[in-house]
């Protein structure tokens, strides 16, 4: 026995839950399933076991495979209900599309005298996210993530084979942004000469203001 957080959601779903971890329950049933409420026992060795633990009643969640999860009650701390209402769906911040975005009005987050040549330009394999020249006029693709890992860069070096096969492109460079970027797949950018830039989505959108941090 131990003091844990059981929640029933509106589908008939249990989940039960520690207070030392953040999300995985200790034990779930998913739904669809049903959950009965019985009293202890009624036969001698459960009853001298529940009496011995103050068991007032057991539940038991039966899902439609026959699978079944049986909690016993000691005492009840806490009971309550809530009503969430209409689930308006979850809307992520800060993905690639809108890294992207906005690393196309910011070109100077790169470097001064950058400019913007195209989003999401054309190869036979597939489309680089954004295309720029850089100070000097050399043409730049940069490869856009919201966590940089390995297989982002090996997309970037198969796109900047392709593009540096164009003598109308030729020579272009390659730049790894991301708001994360794993040691490993910096470690490959740097055999393949592709530069890293680590991506702050706050200060792109004006959120944050890096000269009135003390750190």
């Amino acid at each position: 026995m131990a003091t844990r957080l059981i929640m029933v959601k509106a589908d008939g779903s249990v989940s039960i839950h520690a207070d030392d971890r953040a999300y995985k329950p200790l034990n779930w049933m998913s739904a669809p399933c049903t959950l009965k409420v019985s009293p202890p026992p009624a036969d001698v060795e459960a009853v001298v076991a529940a009496d011995e633990v103050g068991l007032t009643e057991v539940w038991e969640v039966r899902n439609n495979d026959g699978d079944t999860l049986q909690i016993a009650i000691g005492e009840v701390f806490h009971d309550s209900q809530h009503e969430l209402g209409v689930d308006p769906g979850l809307q992520k911040d800060g993905v690639e599309a809108h890294l992207q975005a906005l690393l196309a009005e910011s070109p100077a987050t790169f470097g001064d005298g950058w400019t913007l040549v195209q989003r999401e330009y054309l190869t036979p394999i597939g489309p680089v996210d954004l295309l720029y020249r850089d100070q000097a006029g050399v043409y730049v693709a940069v490869e856009v993530k919201r966590r940089g890992e390995i297989d982002g860069v090996e997309q970037l070096s198969r796109y900047l084979e392709l593009m540096n096969a164009d003598p109308l492109l030729a020579p272009v460079r390659g730049v790894f942004a991301a708001q994360q970027i794993k040691p490993q797949a910096r470690t490959l950018a740097g055999t393949r000469s592709i530069d890293c830039v680590l991506v702050d989505y706050d200060a792109l959108r004006g959120l944050d203001d890096a000269s009135e941090r003390l750190f």
